[in-house]
């Protein structure tokens, strides 16, 4: 079998939004940029447009609605389908021009709120970004769960089916998500897989220092440090063809793509897997 090769979104989460972090980008070959309503305290699309506004005609744009901000300068979040419709077209207006993809940011979080709603406040909230698709407010929707452990029982064949779903990955995302994200994949079949957070947000955690990453790869592996295989890795735990990740250093971002062509052993996650859950089973609920 065949698999497409390794793709990598420049993640601009924790990113001071510098034009030469995009430069450094697209001279990489890294064409694509994550970002969201809310990053940056909410100014993430203005700012990109005023440092980069050139650059982004040569970029493919995905970006996230769900997070609002709210009077004290705090963010809340929400499933409302006008407030997402709202976020999206301000989206369009401070970029200058719809958005290639739109994921519907962390519904998790207000799914609680719900409660024996939940089911249909995620349907409905999934209708809206698929309508803005339609108006031509974005090219493709999709969803961006940072926890999706409790999302597959929400889901019938009467939610609608985004274009891409997007989860943590790595060796920091614990049993639940992985089987939740894989049978998500399952239920939704959606276009493509993302994978997101291959660190768990930190790449000075002191876990990197502690644990090699290594022994999952194919080969000798001394060539490579530990933080490149944990890249890789994030490859197949779960499985997906692109993975974001966040830096404003060039030279990190191309050590990482340096990373790709190596081979994983398959033989070694597979055992990770059933070790993550054969824990998962033990722990106390």
């Amino acid at each position: 079998m065949c698999h497409p090769h390794p793709r990598v979104v420049l993640g601009l989460h924790r990113s001071r939004h510098e034009r030469r972090t995009l430069t450094a980008a697209l001279d990489l070959d890294v064409t694509t940029i994550d970002t969201s309503f809310n990053y940056h305290r909410f100014t993430a699309h203005e700012t990109l447009t005023r440092v980069a506004g050139d650059l982004l005609p040569r970029l493919t744009i995905s970006t996230k609605v769900g997070f609002f901000p709210t009077g004290n300068g705090q963010a809340e979040h929400s499933l409302d389908p006008g407030r997402l419709l709202q976020a999206l077209e301000k989206t369009n207006t401070d970029l200058g021009r719809p958005p290639d993809l739109v994921f519907l940011h962390n519904p998790e979080r207000s799914l609680e709120r719900h409660r024996d709603q939940a089911a249909e406040a995620l349907a409905t909230a999934c209708d809206a970004l698929r309508e803005a698709a339609t108006r031509g407010l974005c090219g493709a929707w999709g969803i961006a769960s940072w926890d999706p452990s409790r999302l597959p029982e929400l889901i019938d064949t009467t939610t609608p089916r985004p274009d891409v779903l997007m989860t943590r990955t790595g060796l920091t995302a614990n049993s639940a998500m992985l089987d939740a994200a894989e049978t998500l994949t399952a239920q939704w079949k959606p276009n493509a897989r993302w994978g997101m957070s291959p660190f768990g947000g930190n790449t000075d955690d002191p876990v990197w220092q502690t644990f090699d990453p290594r022994i999952f790869l194919q080969g000798p592996s001394d060539d490579m440090s530990r933080l490149q295989a944990a890249f890789r890795l994030a490859y197949h735990l779960p499985p997906v063809t692109t993975v974001a990740v966040g830096t404003d250093n060039p030279t990190h971002l191309r050590e990482l793509l340096n990373a790709l062509p190596r081979k994983v052993d398959s033989t070694a996650i597979h055992q990770y897997r059933s070790l993550l859950r054969e824990r998962a089973r033990h722990q106390p609920a």
